[in-house]
């Protein structure tokens, strides 16, 4: 069988075991392009048939022909570890790679000062959805707590609800309840679930502790169900203003 017809096997065994391991789906989608690259690179052979110095080569191609920076030769690397070592189980060295030049910036921060001033000069749901990418029951106001899922070290954690957001917050949600219900009532109003729990509870993506604090303005369809519901907050202004 020629190599070009055994690589979407194997691109989609390797999807499957880093969802499986819960990557994010960001993550997932940028490691399967370096395999991709990989294969191209390399005149589409199978894995097995490689090893350290096929790995080497590539990653002294991204650093000498195409100058790519450290972080994302380091970003190919890791793509390409996950592959030989925990997909095909096999061994690979490292050694001699050239490495990408590390490009030394200023970083940019703001003072907490800073951070404050441009705070308060936030209006509306901008002011609310600063920094938080909430679910409905992450929001506990009798508590005034609310929870960060899967923070660093991929953990929750707890932290106060801030009491002058609690009450915008709280006419916010009524908003968004009204723009849930309408989507159920034409047959959408579905959200995407972490890992597992659509498998597990399918009822659970149309309930309103699962939807987003922030929905996005369009609905999103999912192309293998072809259901429709709405991810978290995008860039585009309209929900933005029609919540406002």
């Amino acid at each position: 069988m020629a190599p070009e017809a055994r690589s979407p096997g194997l691109i989609q065994r390797y999807r499957e075991e880093l969802q499986v391991r819960h990557y994010a789906r960001r993550t997932v989608k940028t490691y399967e392009q370096w395999l991709r690259r990989f294969l191209r690179f390399h005149g589409r052979r199978h894995p097995r048939e490689m090893g350290s110095v096929e790995v080497n080569a590539f990653l002294n191609h991204l650093a000498v022909d195409l100058q790519v920076s450290a972080s994302t030769q380091n970003q190919a690397l890791s793509a390409l570890l996950f592959l030989f070592r925990e997909l095909l189980e096999l061994d690979v060295e490292i050694e001699g790679v050239v490495r990408a030049r590390t490009r030394k910036r200023l970083p940019v921060v703001l003072t907490p000062e800073e951070v404050r001033a441009v705070l308060e000069r936030m209006d509306g749901v901008e002011a609310l959805v600063a920094g938080l990418r909430l679910r409905v029951q992450d929001l506990d106001f009798s508590r005034k707590q609310l929870t960060v899922r899967d923070g660093k070290g991929s953990k929750d954690r707890r932290t106060l609800l801030p009491t002058r957001v609690g009450e915008k917050l709280g006419h916010h949600l009524e908003k968004v309840r009204r723009l849930h219900q309408t989507d159920l009532a034409e047959g959408y109003g579905r959200v995407q679930l972490p890992h597992a729990l659509g498998r597990k509870y399918p009822n659970a993506a149309v309930e309103w502790s699962w939807q987003w604090v922030f929905p996005q303005t369009h609905r999103w369809t999912d192309p293998v169900t072809g259901q429709q519901g709405r991810h978290h907050l995008d860039p585009s202004p309209g929900l933005i203003q029609s919540l406002s």
